[in-house]
């Protein structure tokens, strides 16, 4: 088991600026999971349980479920994709394979609007207790679904919730990953080390979310997200002055894409978008910045070894 790095930075950030010399890094992440969740009319073992409230259909298809989650591409999309495209932010979309499958339109108007499409695993599931030939099976058919609907392979992965002990080693070994999400633990984008190869982490957070409308989370309205992400931002971006910053905005379209929520959304972009030296960046961008900022070669994919398809 490798040793767990609980200092950090601790003895300073390395003297990176970002692009523009900009003070604070904003990524703006949204989830695409809808037609990934687990469900027994999809041949699943069993149903996806969470959401607004937590209720478990056992041995049935659940179809209330599956119109809670058919709410996001439906209406929250749109109402996302308008709000990003308004205001000029790009962001990642993290999605999964399966659910871009689904809805291959998000992709292609995501690339249109000029967004990242990376990868959130093929199911919307957790891979903590894969073993190694199932998890190379996902990891492949999330890559084949992204690349028919966007064009292009996705460079970032994230799993959901915990990941197995040998996930980061399989997305180096695949050789189309620049980045991963699967951590939670910084501020800022860090490096490891993995089979040899520089490999960038970029650190996901679970405050910043709209997953906190959910399940006694905090938030009821939108102004809550906004106070809550504004607060945040304006902690980072002070600190930005003497040292680099990142801020991970994390957004689902079943849940901020309600009429209700969308507006703290907009709140937030509208409060970050009146700074200077803010670069709003896909997390592809951010992870190529910090990369060339700590003097490493440039970032390029290397051949899929047999076991993947790219």
């Amino acid at each position: 088991m490798s040793a767990r790095d609980l200092a950090g930075y601790r003895h300073g950030a390395p003297a990176i600026r970002w692009p523009g010399d900009a003070r604070l890094a904003v990524s703006v992440v949204v989830n695409i999971e809808e037609g990934a969740e687990l469900s027994i009319g999809d041949g699943d073992e069993r149903n996806e349980a969470i959401y607004e409230a937590v209720e478990r259909v056992e041995g049935a298809r659940d179809l209330c479920m599956e119109s809670h989650f058919a709410y996001g591409p439906r209406a929250g999309w749109p109402r996302i994709r308008a709000a990003l495209a308004a205001r000029g932010v790009r962001a990642t979309l993290n999605a999964c394979g399966r659910a871009i499958e689904r809805t291959p339109w998000i992709a292609a108007e995501a690339v249109a609007d000029g967004h990242e499409v990376s990868a959130h695993g093929w199911r919307w599931e957790r891979h903590v207790h894969m073993d190694e030939a199932t998890e190379r099976r996902a990891i492949a058919r999330a890559v084949a679904a992204i690349t028919d609907a966007a064009g292009a392979p996705p460079l970032g992965w994230h799993t959901r919730s915990a990941t197995s002990p040998r996930t980061r080693d399989l997305l180096v070994e695949q050789g189309g990953f620049l980045y991963d999400s699967n951590a939670y633990d910084d501020d800022l984008p860090y490096i490891v080390e993995t089979a040899a190869v520089p490999h960038v982490v970029l650190p996901y957070a679970f405050d910043t979310n709209d997953m906190r409308f959910y399940n006694n989370g905090g938030f009821v309205f939108g102004a809550d997200f906004a106070r809550y992400c504004i607060d945040a931002f304006e902690r980072l971006y002070a600190e930005g002055a003497h040292a680099p910053r990142m801020l991970s905005i994390g957004l689902h379209t079943r849940i901020i894409g309600r009429p209700a929520r969308i507006g703290g959304l907009e709140a937030f972009l509208d409060h970050a978008l009146a700074r200077p030296g803010v670069w709003f960046a896909t997390r592809a961008e951010i992870a190529r910045a910090w990369r060339a900022g700590l003097g490493l070669p440039e970032w390029t994919p290397r051949p899929c070894p047999d076991g993947f398809a790219r």
